[in-house]
């Protein structure tokens, strides 16, 4: 398949079968740091073949195998996940260490973690820029200190970070939620998972406290992707009959991207947990339901702002401020895409509209992924409603979810280079 563009294209428009999602990239980069953590006691199973958590776990045996007398480069690329996570995970590591990543992670800020680290005691210094990677880490200092206080509406991960290392240390962590909480079920997910490694905490208004304590012995099952699920509840969206089983989904989920069942209910597919698996289908137009707030699950935004622009419907969308700090501004991003066919995204304060009046779906379109893996995914389904699409760059998937093309091509998607 060539690195530079494909053709995607669908003959009929219906779909029915079973894909086996990966592991969810998410669940399975906390499970990889508690399991360094826990220095043996934790097992972990179904852990994801993202790029992105193949980097985490290469970082964490880099980690284990450095110095104190020798400086370790750590180079994650665009794993954002990996950079948030390690910045507070190589303190406890005895070394000298540069955590940095490609470009855009390096324009992507990490401040506020740092800051944060910087008052428990830590010994991080910025290499180039101030508040952004690569950054300086030397590890393995007793913190001096157990309070911070975080800005709680602009990355969840910084918050996740603090929380994985908290038990760790010497006086444990805690931890005040400054404003309002964004991606509030992402914390809630590290603090569950935590749970079952045998780590308790108080959450108490907006302070979490983490008392100083071991991890037990525990085995941790990485439940399937629900951001990847998303893609699929698009194409049935746009399918004229479809019908898809998602194997290993459950109707109880740490991952926050389960709003895609409620959300997609909406666009006319029904979602229903069996014993093999989540079946989603076709059902009928949905309902009028106009306004759609991302604010606990932002990595849905790209996929329904590209469904609702190719079904010609418009809708508001709110909570996806923490976008423009993604890999890339996904905001500017999926205005510019959602363009090219005629749609557009009107920024109105913190409300973002969908219009899709000058829609015009009878031609080929050729869509950017700006370094982006949810970009081609979210767009790749509109190769339902196009007579064709072309999609740039399209191994930007391998980051979370490598297997997406073969498994279009396995339900009747065409693919040329």
């Amino acid at each position: 398949m060539s690195l530079s563009s494909i053709k995607l294209s669908h003959s009929n428009r219906k779909i029915q079968g079973a894909v086996e999602l990966t592991g969810s990239k998410s669940e399975s980069n906390r499970a990889l740091i508690i399991q360094a953590l826990s220095k043996g006691s934790v097992r972990v199973e179904n852990l994801s073949v993202a790029a992105d958590t193949i980097i985490m776990a290469k970082a964490l045996e880099q980690a284990k195998e450095a110095h104190a007398s020798a400086q370790t480069t750590i180079d994650i690329g665009p794993a954002g996940t990996a950079m948030r996570f390690l910045t507070s995970y190589l303190n406890l590591t005895e070394g000298d260490f540069i955590l940095t990543g490609t470009e855009r992670m390096q324009q992507r800020p990490i401040g506020i973690l740092v800051d944060a680290l910087h008052t428990l005691g830590a010994n991080i210094a910025y290499e180039n820029k101030e508040s952004y990677p690569p950054l300086r880490i030397v590890g393995g200092k007793s913190f001096t200190d157990n309070r911070v206080r975080i800005k709680g509406d602009v990355s969840s991960q910084y918050i996740s970070s603090l929380l994985l290392i908290a038990a760790s240390l010497k006086n444990g962590l805690t931890l005040e939620i400054d404003g309002e909480l964004t991606s509030r079920p992402y914390v809630t997910m590290t603090l569950n998972m935590l749970q079952e490694a045998g780590i308790n905490h108080q959450w108490t208004d907006n302070t979490i406290t983490v008392q100083p304590q071991a991890f037990q012995t525990a085995t941790i099952y990485v439940e399937p992707d629900w951001s990847a699920a998303s893609y699929w509840y698009a194409i049935i969206a746009l399918s004229e009959n479809g019908s898809i089983v998602l194997p290993g989904l459950k109707a109880h989920s740490l991952q926050g991207d389960i709003a895609i069942v409620d959300i997609m209910s909406h666009f006319g597919v029904a979602s229903s947990f069996q014993e093999d698996g989540l079946h989603i289908a076709k059902v009928a137009e949905g309902t009028d339901k106009g306004l759609f707030d991302f604010k606990e699950c932002p990595d849905l935004a790209q996929t329904i702002v590209a469904l609702a622009a190719a079904l010609k419907r418009d809708i508001s969308i709110t909570g996806v401020e923490t976008l423009k700090i993604k890999e890339t501004d996904r905001l500017a991003a999926l205005k510019a895409e959602i363009e090219k066919f005629g749609a557009t995204l009107v920024a109105d304060h913190e409300t973002y509209h969908v219009k899709t009046e000058g829609v015009q779906l009878n031609k080929s379109v050729t869509f950017d992924t700006y370094e982006d893996h949810r970009m081609a995914m979210a767009f790749a389904p509109l190769a339902m409603v196009f007579d064709e699409i072309a999609i740039n760059e399209p191994l930007v998937v391998e980051k979370s979810y490598p297997e997406f093309w073969k498994h279009l091509q396995n339900h009747g998607f065409k693919i040329t280079e």
